[in-house]
Formats: structure tokens, sequence, C-alpha cells
């Protein structure tokens, strides 16, 4: 299996090549050459597995560098930390209704289902060469803690995790903030998730400034993330009667790595009839599909701050299939966006998004009161981004006849002052409440790139 870059000047890669990469040296984003199709028959035999056997199932058709029982080993040991046997439960919650419940991992967020894996991959790939690495990522919250938990093991890297400083919740900063490895450097920048996305993005593109060790992102923009995550979209609708009906998916979006995850499913096979995009007013990604507004405004602060982006780094990959894959179409949008801070989709790729995506968004008030409806109608909280999937879930079901999945990505206790504002109470696990109680130790940082690689440099090991 080989990874050619989006935007078609980068160098084709191998999976192993592609991890350790991260962002493409032309700026692009790394997707498979071939996505590989699974038949009804393999579909079926697949609803038969344990979501581990699943993993390594699907997995395998992208990865061929690794062998077949360093493969199993790396997925196994993945899922070891997950309180759940099913690692992704799934409830019915009304008339074909479904919650998939997505953090019974360490940091109770769906982010761990990548990263636990993406940790142990990487780890055994730089053993395997004997090399050194860097690993830098940003977050808007969950992705941080996540990363931390997935690579504070690994013995061949220093991680550097940049958040934006006082925009994410208390719970999510001291998740990664009260880890002491030598390996863990937390860095809270002064401003926004977009400007520290910009720095690591920037950091792919200026590799030099770590010498003599390799630099590897951990956000989605790597590959091996959006690999891990497609695996639940598959193991999910098989549960509700894939591949003999349709699926629909509905998806807290923001970045796009998780729904873009979605996507690959269908077009590994995979019957999906919507996939729904579920946003706060941070919405770039519901005007680019409603309104083919695809523009940057200010960034709005909001209580589902994993959501809080204006600049949505995977939708990248999206328009290389939309454009079949057209390289040369993709750098003319980006040089636009880049360029103008907007751009225009051509007509014919965004009706044939159009034909599986559909979006909405929704404000602060509307959380709130999403939250207090749901649980008296079914007796328990969510998280303010799966809330907003709920209402996503309602108002663009076009196809109420066909099962809808809404992916819950967060434990609520992750957003507690928000559950409080909501007028619910919340008792918080006592592995939360316990980091209440710990040291935190981090670096506060302006957003600067400058600043941010000298202090790279003065504490690598």
């Amino acid at each position: 299996m080989r990874y050619v870059s989006t935007r078609g000047v980068a160098p084709v890669l191998s999976f192993e090549d592609t991890v350790l990469t991260g962002l493409a040296s032309d700026g692009g984003l790394y997707v498979p050459e071939i996505i590989p199709k699974l038949s009804h028959k393999e579909f079926i035999e697949l609803s038969k597995c344990s979501y581990i056997e699943s993993a390594y199932r699907i997995m395998r058709l992208f990865i061929d560098d690794v062998d077949d029982m360093s493969l199993k080993l790396l997925i196994k040991k993945s899922y070891t930390r997950f309180c759940n046997d099913s690692i992704v439960p799934i409830k019915q919650i009304g008339n074909n209704q479904f919650l998939l419940d997505l953090f019974t991992g360490p940091t109770f967020a769906f982010k761990d289902i990548a990263l636990q894996f993406m940790g142990n991959l990487i780890d055994y790939f730089l053993k395997k060469r004997g090399e050194k690495a860097v690993i830098m990522g940003a977050t808007s919250g969950d992705t941080g803690s996540a990363a931390i938990a997935g690579f504070c093991d690994c013995n061949n890297l220093d991680m550097f995790i940049l958040h934006p400083n006082k925009m994410v919740s208390e719970i999510q900063r001291r998740q990664m903030t009260t880890v002491k490895q030598d390996n863990i450097h937390n860095i809270a920048l002064k401003g926004n998730f977009d400007d520290a996305q910009a720095i690591v993005k920037d950091s792919f593109n200026n590799r030099g400034f770590i010498k003599g060790r390799r630099l590897i992102a951990i956000n989605s923009i790597n590959w091996a993330r959006i690999l891990a995550q497609t695996v639940y979209y598959i193991v999910s609708a098989l549960a509700v009667g894939a591949p003999f009906r349709n699926v629909s998916f509905t998806v807290p979006s923001a970045n796009f790595g998780n729904i873009f995850a979605g996507y690959i499913a269908y077009k590994m096979g995979l019957p999906i009839r919507q996939l729904i995009i579920a946003t706060n007013v941070n919405n770039i990604l519901h005007r680019i599909i409603e309104y083919n507004d695809f523009s940057i405004r200010n960034l709005v602060n909001t209580i589902a701050p994993a959501m809080d982006i204006v600049v949505s780094s995977n939708f990248e990959r999206l328009l290389f299939y939309a454009y079949n894959k057209d390289s040369n179409a993709i750098n003319n949008l980006i040089y636009n966006f880049n360029n103008k801070n907007y751009t225009i989709l051509d007509e014919k790729p965004l009706k044939k998004l159009r034909t599986l995506f559909y979006s909405t968004s929704v404000n602060d008030n509307t959380i709130l009161s999403i939250l207090s409806q749901f649980y008296n109608r079914n007796g328990f909280i969510v998280d303010p981004h799966t809330a907003i999937g709920l209402m996503a879930a309602e108002r663009c079901n076009n196809f109420p006849e066909i099962p809808m999945i809404t992916l819950a990505t967060a434990h609520p206790a992750k957003f507690y002052d928000t559950i409080l504002k909501s007028g619910l109470f919340l008792k918080l696990p006592s592995l939360l409440n316990e980091l209440l109680l710990k040291e935190e130790q981090y670096s506060i940082l302006p957003a600067d790139i400058s600043k941010v690689h000298s202090y790279i440099l003065s504490v690598c090991h």
C-alpha cells in the first residue's frame, strides 16, 4: 500500500514512512493511493469478530510493512486500558436512533481509540529503526490528553503538546499537565487553537530546526489516526444491520478527522446513506456544505471548545476525492484560501459532497437546552459536543427508516461546569476527581514559532 499527498508534489510513501512523516513535504495530507474495498461477504464475516479482530482485519488492508504477529500484538496492547470489553458500546436511544460511546479509554475521549494505537505503532517503528523523535501536536482539548496517555510510556521520543491558554476545560487541561514524565512537555499558548495548529504545521515545513531527530505529528493530519477511527464506523454499522441495510452517522465535527474516517469506511463499501456534520457556531464546515461559503471568520469561544476551530485541516482530504484526485485543483483551492481567506468550490464536486454530507450549526443556548432535554428523555447525561450531534441527528435525518448512529465523543464529566450550567448535576468519576488534587506542570509561551522552537530545543533529551 502506497500513500500520496493531496497536493501531488511530495514523494509517494509506504505506510511506515507516512506515519513517521505526518504532514507531507508539499504541505498536503497523505491518503492511500487506492482505498481497498470490502465485499458483502467480508462485512458479514467482520460482524462475527471482536473489536480487536475487526481492527486487525480492517487495518491490515492498509498496512503491508508490519508483520501479522506484530500488528496483532500492537492492536491488542492498544485496547487493554479500555473499561468496556466491546471498546465502543452502542445503545438504542429511540426509534432507529443509536448512541455510540467512544470514551471508554484512559482519558474518557474518542481520541484514545486512535492515539493508544498510534503511540504503540510509532514506538515500534522508532525502535525498529533505532531512531529518536520529537512529537508535536496542537489540541483544543482531548487530543492532547489522549496523546499523552498514548505516548507517555514510549522510550524513543519527546512529546510537545500545545493548547490554547485558558481555552480548554479544567479537566482537559489537568489530564495533560499532571502527567509527570520526563518526555512529556505541555505548552499553554497565548492564542487560540488555530494559532497552535499553525505553529505545528509551520514546524513541519521547517523540520531542520530539530537537528538530528525526526519530527512526527500526532494530530489527525497523521493518517494513522484516520485509519484507527475507521474501524468503529464499520463495527457499529454492522451492529445495527449493515451490510444488509443502509446506516447513517452524525458526527460532532471540527477538524474533520473523525468524520473523514467515516468517509473512508464509505469508500470501502460500507452502505452509509448520510454523514451528518454537527458543529457549533465556529461553523466553516456547515457553511461550506450548505452555502459554499469557504471563508475564515473570527473564532468564537463556546461551551463546546473542541469545536472552536476556524480552519478545518482534514477537509483537504475530502476535497481531494471530491475533485477526483486532481492535485492541481487542490493546490489552487488552498492557495486562494491561504491568500484571500476564502475560496469557492466548483459546482460539480460540491454537488457530489452534498449527496452524502449534511450539516447543521448549534449555538451555546441550544446546547444547554439539548443537555437538559436529553437527560429528561433518556435518563443520562452527554457532553456538549455529543449534544450538538444529537440535535443534528434530529434536524438533518432525511431517512428515519434507516438506523442513525450519533457518535458520543467524550465523557460529560470532562465538561463539568457546562453540565452544571445546564441545570444538571454530575458526579465526577474517581479518576477525574483525583486530577483536581494533583500538581500541574506546564509552560506558558507566546504564539510565536521561534519562541516555541527555542523552548523545544532547550528541554529536548
